[in-house]
């Protein structure tokens, strides 16, 4: 808990005295009728507190020197369900405000009974207002109308603060700069997801050395029972996996066909371990034998990955690592033929490439980004550029590195090349000497997968 703690006080440094600021928790969400999904906890209020329950509120106060003394400079409030013994037994234990306190480390706790009372109390007389405006109706419902209600009430002593700020731009910097117990948790996230992704390799070698046919389902079984095995419950995103030409399908997810022998098979999958999600992808030969074609589009990709991590220091920024990665697989399409470029004796020039690149030549094959942010979100929060400028890498930062080439049936290419996708994707850490690779565990050589599918 001293974690969350230690959060909490690094958002109080950033608020302005006689401030408060509003977190709300994630709601529960139905699946159909009276169930719901499995809950999952917005990822800002996780952050800040540890708290596992939906229906709850965080509530910091930075109050002014003049209102208390230096001991008492802030005031933190979770406000939770109230205990039910009939809820609890239906639907399961609920930690309830007494032991919220102790536990989670909080100056204070109410429930859910006294919410408006208390969210009333800690804006009234502030200044500044800090919170997510957008982000849940409920939550925006419930502060408006608190703010109205102290806007109607000067005769009682009443005032609304007159400035309301975002809070996200504060959080979500915090977020982007990894502690090392957050580091710690990421490794071992990618630890188990390296784990899964070589364990469904396996399991498509045995299915084919039997004869036995490999659908795009088993193999996703295959590595959510890896995670779920190793501590990790659930996906952190939608498990991707794409035989043949559902590679070519960014964010194919029905994951229903059967992968026929000499297809390659995508597959983009990482688990979540105490909030924290892993993202890998690797790209490999259902029957553990590249052909002459998938071997060369996948040399052009790994190339460019590679070309990427060597360029990563404190002077890139995504932005420059995207240049690279597109540099390099324009010119490996270009060298396969696949983009084409009018013939000369001399081959392609540097300028040549240049043009083809700024006429987006290479959003036919690779259309999407090369890097993203991750952490509690697999698309993690965190501005991408500061200061009108692309910001640079820095310690504690964690990114993905993932090029990819789709060739569907009916790119304006030589038909060989149809029906290939690959993406090679992999989870990295600035350090203060370099990075680390968290995802380094899982083969990705076409010798390293062609060695571990024998």
């Amino acid at each position: 808990m001293t974690e969350f703690v230690a959060r909490r006080e690094k958002l109080l440094e950033q608020m302005k005295p006689n401030s408060v600021a509003v977190f709300p928790a994630s709601r529960e969400l139905t699946r159909s009728r009276d169930t719901e999904f499995p809950f999952r906890q917005d990822s800002d209020f996780f952050y800040l507190t540890g708290f596992p329950e939906p229906n709850a509120y965080l509530i910091i106060e930075k109050l002014s020197d003049s209102a208390v003394g230096a001991e008492q400079a802030s005031i933190t409030t979770l406000v939770c369900r109230v205990k039910d013994k009939t809820a609890e037994i239906w639907q399961g234990r609920r930690i309830g405000k007494d032991k919220a306190k102790t536990e989670f480390m909080f100056d204070q706790t109410a429930d859910e009974t006294e919410l408006e009372q208390t969210l009333q109390t800690a804006i009234n007389n502030k200044a500044t207002l800090y919170f997510g405006q957008g982000e849940y109706d409920y939550a925006d419902e419930l502060v408006f109308k608190t703010l109205q209600t102290l806007r109607m009430g000067p005769k009682k002593g009443w005032s609304a603060p007159t400035e309301l700020l975002d809070v996200r731009p504060i959080v979500h910097n915090m977020r982007l700069f990894k502690s090392d117990a957050e580091i710690e948790v990421m490794r071992q996230a990618g630890k188990i997801s390296a784990e899964a992704h070589a364990r469904a390799m396996k399991f498509a070698a045995q299915q084919s050395q039997k004869g036995e046919p490999v659908f795009e389902y088993q193999l996703e079984a295959e590595i959510h029972h890896h995670f779920a095995m190793n501590g990790a419950r659930y996906p952190a995103y939608g498990t991707i996996v794409g035989g043949g030409e559902n590679a070519c399908i960014l964010h194919y997810t029905e994951n229903q066909d059967e992968v026929k022998s000499g297809d390659l098979v995508l597959i983009d999958s990482g688990c979540e371990l105490q909030g924290y999600a892993a993202d890998i992808t690797r790209t490999w030969p259902v029957n553990g034998k590249y052909s002459e074609e998938q071997k060369v589009i996948y040399e052009v990709v790994l190339d460019a990955q590679l070309a990427v991590l060597e360029a990563i220091s404190p002077d890139a920024s995504l932005k420059s690592l995207t240049d690279i990665s597109i540099r390099k697989i324009t010119e490996g399409l270009v060298r396969l033929g696949i983009i084409k470029t009018p013939e000369s004796q001399n081959g392609v020039t540097p300028e040549q490439i240049d043009d083809l690149i700024a006429n987006n030549a290479h959003r036919a094959f690779y259309m999407h980004g090369l890097a993203h942010w991750l952490g509690l979100d697999v698309h993690d929060v965190g501005d991408y550029n500061q200061a009108g400028a692309q910001r640079g890498l820095q310690p504690g930062m964690i990114f993905t590195v993932e090029p990819g080439i789709y060739i569907d049936s009916e790119a304006d290419c030589d038909p060989k090349w149809h029906g290939i996708g690959v993406r090679i994707e992999d989870n990295i850490l600035i350090t203060d000497n370099g990075y680390e690779n968290l995802t380094a565990d899982v083969p990705k050589t076409i010798e390293e997968i062609e060695a571990l599918m024998r």
